[in-house]
This record gives C-alpha cells, structure tokens and sequence, in this order.
C-alpha cells in the first residue's frame, strides 16, 4: 500500500512537470505571441564594457591576445568580481588618423570606460604635432557625443628623440595638454617602466613582452581603479 501511494504521488508529481512544461513551450507555437518576451527576466544589472581603443600596444604585437594588458586587466576585474568585460581594440599601425577613421563602427556598442591610446606611430612617422592633438581632441569630442557617460581615459606616450628634442618635448605635452583641457584621467606615460629595458621588450626595442606587458597592465590599472572607485587592489 505504501509503495502504491509513493506511486500515486510520483504519477502527479510527473503530471504538474508536465503542464509546466507546456504551459511553457505552447506560447512559441502561437504565431505573433508576446508572452515570451514578457516571461523573459529582467535583469537590473548589465555588463559595462572597458574599451581598449589603440595600436599594436594594445594589440599584443608579437604575443598571443592573452598576454596584451587589456587582457590582463580582465584577469584582474574577474578576479576582484567586477561585472566588466574588457575590449581590445587595438589595430597594429594604427595613427591618430586611422583610429578617428574607425571609431564610428567600434562606438556602435555602449562603453563605459574609454581607454585611449593613440599617437605613438604618429611621433614616429613624424606627422606634424598640430594634426595629431587634432586628431585625439576629435577622437575625444566622438566618444562624448556618442554617450556624454562616457569615462574617457588617456594614454600618454612619449618617443626617442630621432625628430629632433623639440619635436620630442612638444609631442610628449600633447597629453598632460589634452587630459586637462577636457577633463580626462591621465596615465602620464602607459610605458614607464618598460621602455628601454631590453629585456621588457621584443628583439624590435619598441614593443613589450609579456613581462612587460604584466607592467603596463599595472600602470593601467593605477589610473583604472580609481574610476572604477576602488581604494586599494
């Protein structure tokens, strides 16, 4: 008798799963139905992206996209339980000129957190300064225009003297000029302590290693955390 019962209430347990299921699945079969996107949760909380708009620095030139700092940052935000999903954007090459050319279809995501780092490759190639302040100042407008939420962080740089020391001084200024005309969180040098350390870089002298990129991350992260408004990590 008493196995009979658990019977019964197994057979009623199994009819309740049952119409649940289909009270379920029946509202996909009905054509024009809305009740599915009623039933769909609502979620209170989104993932915020961190953008990483940049040049084969950000790219990871010469290592695997794991190593770049962007993602070494993303280690550190899962490892702190941050809701943040970090972008590399960065494109080998890449100038000021290239990097405003391709921002509209990078800015078709929201972004919380803009991370700049754009101008080493015009300091090389000797492109007039007047045109690469221009160029990041208009690259900044974009980004507020697109959504004014926006925190925009820039990457300072600085290059060899090989166009000459007042070339150097005035491309190094664009920065610290740029962060303070508009409001921005500056990373004074996103290089500093890696640069011209040979065993920081590849064989090229310009590009960090992965060691080396642990050392950008971190200088990164300094500027980062404090838009992220944590204290101490």
């Amino acid at each position: 008798m008493q196995i009979f019962l658990k019977f019964r209430y197994f057979l009623v347990i199994m009819a309740l799963v049952s119409c649940k299921e289909n009270q379920k699945k029946e509202p996909k079969n009905v054509p024009g139905s809305t009740t599915e996107k009623v039933l769909e949760p609502q979620t209170e909380t989104e993932t915020k992206t961190i953008l990483f708009f940049g040049n084969s620095l950000t790219a990871g030139y010469g290592l695997s996209t794991e190593e770049a700092f962007p993602a070494l940052v993303q280690l550190r935000l899962d490892s702190l339980g941050l809701d943040y999903t970090a972008i590399n954007s960065g494109l080998s090459g890449e100038t000021t000129s290239g990097g405003l050319n391709r921002l509209d279809w990078v800015l078709n995501q929201k972004v919380a957190i803009f991370i700049l780092e754009l101008g080493a490759n015009d300091g090389l190639r000797g492109i007039p300064l007047d045109e690469t302040r221009q160029n990041l100042q208009s690259i900044i407008d974009l980004v507020q225009a697109k959504n004014s939420d926006t925190e925009i962080i820039l990457a300072g740089m600085q290059i060899p003297p090989n166009m000459g020391q007042d070339y150097t001084t005035e491309f190094r200024k664009i920065y610290p000029d740029l962060a303070e005309k508009n409001g921005l969180r500056l990373i004074p040098f996103i290089l500093d302590g890696v640069a011209g350390i040979p065993e920081l870089n590849l064989p090229d002298g310009i590009h960090p290693t992965a060691e080396g990129h642990k050392i950008v991350r971190d200088n990164v992260w300094e500027v980062l955390k404090e838009v992220l408004g944590l204290t101490e990590s």
